[in-house]
């Protein structure tokens, strides 16, 4: 039988005389755990379609946007990272022949990302395949889902997001 390495953690904290603590730590390595599990399922998905998971969500907005086209900088607010991220993940999707960057009309200075046919078609697949081999069986039965992602909300909520 395998031991939890996490249960051993919380275990240790307590007997090295942190107890206020490790039921905080088991809760972060915990979730910080279960990313990364999950991000290995997404990549499993991804990258037979030469997609890294940042790639696809700046794909996805784009593809949700009225005119499937966005400023760079709404991009990066919406997906909450810095800039040079989503200017990396646009260079890479402009060299895939998923997006093209266009100038503005009414401001030239203003740079947005626009989704092409190719760049449709592929986060279509990417979606398709995302939901049948990740997101309708997540790793939770189907009535847990939801009150994690309601506690998950609270604790995202609790740390600052969206403030």
């Amino acid at each position: 039988m395998t031991r939890d390495p996490i249960g051993e953690a919380h275990r240790q904290w307590v007997a090295h005389g942190w107890p206020e603590a490790a039921d905080g730590m088991a809760m972060v390595t915990s979730v910080v755990r279960a990313q990364q599990l999950l991000l290995e399922r997404i990549d499993a998905v991804l990258r037979p379609r030469d997609l890294t998971f940042a790639r696809y969500e700046v794909l996805r907005l784009l593809s949700f946007a009225r005119e499937q086209a966005m400023p760079m900088s709404r991009l990066g607010s919406l997906l909450q990272v810095h800039p040079t991220s989503v200017t990396s993940a646009v260079d890479r999707l402009v060299a895939q022949g998923y997006v093209e960057r266009v100038r503005g009309d009414a401001d030239r200075r203003v740079v947005r990302a626009v989704l092409t046919d190719a760049g449709r078609r592929a986060v279509e697949e990417a979606t398709a395949a995302l939901n049948a081999d990740v997101f309708e069986e997540p790793g939770l039965p189907a009535a847990d889902v939801r009150e994690l992602t309601d506690r998950l909300t609270a604790l995202r909520t609790g740390l600052g997001d969206g403030s």
